[in-house]
């Protein structure tokens, strides 16, 4: 079941390319990465696809609904299908941790006061954070403020996740956590995740999928699992990345295809 699909997405900021033709689809249980190195578009086309910007061109489709044609109240409908965890968790300092994981579920609004704190507590042990529901954002390391946000963007059971390079500042340590803690959140709830990040270690372990942005091309230049990317793809810019290389000089990267038939099967994924 395909939950999302991006079909030629063009961003810009004013006249400034940022990426063209940019299209993938993310199936039901799958973890696609949203992979390229730093300045290349990631995390602008995160916000495309959770409604913070429109792109210049292009469509997101969730469910088979057009997100940037809908209406408002479509969009907020949408909305209700997918969770978020910012790079910096985004929790509100004011509130507990429990009221955090609470909002969302009082938003939503299909939960009693009762319901939506049981939920909370729930969704809290699964990310081992039971024992500090009562606790401020302050009060919390990295590593426990990431796992806070994960908790809230979850409670509401959203088929589809979105994480925002959810290692990013973490200890090797905290990171598999992390990495562990989305591998048990799929198995859990059947949910798909798209990630955006540049760890390589989390690629790795997670990813079933994904795209590879080139900030020189400005086009997506390989769609396949890091790991397989890694180990057969024919375009060295990708290669160099994702095995720790010096990257290629600009003549080379000029001379290749900038969408190598070998590393871009078709978008839709095997379902697993």
């Amino acid at each position: 079941m395909t939950l999302l699909a991006v079909d030629d997405l063009e961003m810009r900021f004013g006249e400034r390319l940022i990426q063209t033709g940019v299209s993938f689809k993310v199936e039901r249980g799958t973890i696609f990465a949203i992979m390229g190195g730093s300045g290349c578009g990631k995390s602008t086309l995160l916000k495309h696809l959770v409604g913070l910007l429109p792109p210049a061109q292009g469509s997101v489709t969730y469910n088979g609904v057009d997100y940037w044609g809908a209406d408002e109240a479509g969009q907020a409908s949408l909305r209700t299908g997918f969770g978020m965890l910012f790079q910096s968790a985004a929790l509100w300092s004011s509130m507990t941790i429990l009221e955090n994981v609470c909002l969302p579920l009082e938003q939503q609004g299909k939960l009693d006061e009762a319901q939506r704190e049981a939920r909370a507590r729930e969704v809290l042990e699964w990310v081992d954070l039971g024992k500090f529901a009562e606790f401020y954002p302050s009060d919390l390391s990295g590593g426990m403020k990431k796992r806070a946000g994960l908790a809230r963007a979850i409670g509401t059971e959203p088929p589809l996740l979105f994480l925002d390079e959810p290692s990013a500042g973490l200890d090797p340590i905290s990171s598999k956590k992390l990495d562990n803690l989305v591998l048990d959140i799929r198995s859990r709830t059947g949910c798909a995740v798209v990630f955006v990040s540049h760890e390589l270690p989390s690629l790795f372990a997670i990813a079933d999928d994904g795209i590879f942005l080139d900030a020189d091309s400005k086009t997506p230049i390989a769609h396949g699992s890091p790991s397989a990317l890694r180990d057969t793809s024919t375009h060295r810019t990708v290669r160099a990345f994702l095995a720790r290389e010096e990257p290629p000089p600009p003549a080379a990267q000029n001379g290749a295809s900038p969408v190598p038939s070998a590393t871009m099967p078709s978008s839709t994924l095997a379902t697993p």
